[in-house]
């Protein structure tokens, strides 16, 4: 599970790094780099999203181990 939660913290820095850039610069680096509707695009977004989800149960986990 160590290596999923690695990947899922990578993949929430990219999201979080591109919400920073959008809401600094209004600049979208994904839709920039793979199109603002492609196919790609939506992936990434929803694979920003199941990290997300990832991360908030490691959250959760870690606290209740304590």
């Amino acid at each position: 599970m160590e290596t999923l939660q690695k990947i899922a913290l990578i993949f929430t820095i990219i999201g979080a790094i591109n919400w920073g850039l959008i809401g600094f610069f209004d600049f979208n680096l994904v839709a920039n780099l793979f199109g603002d509707t492609s196919m790609l695009t939506r992936v990434i977004y929803m694979i920003v999203g199941i990290a997300g989800i990832i991360n908030i149960y490691t959250l959760f986990s870690h606290i209740e181990s304590k």
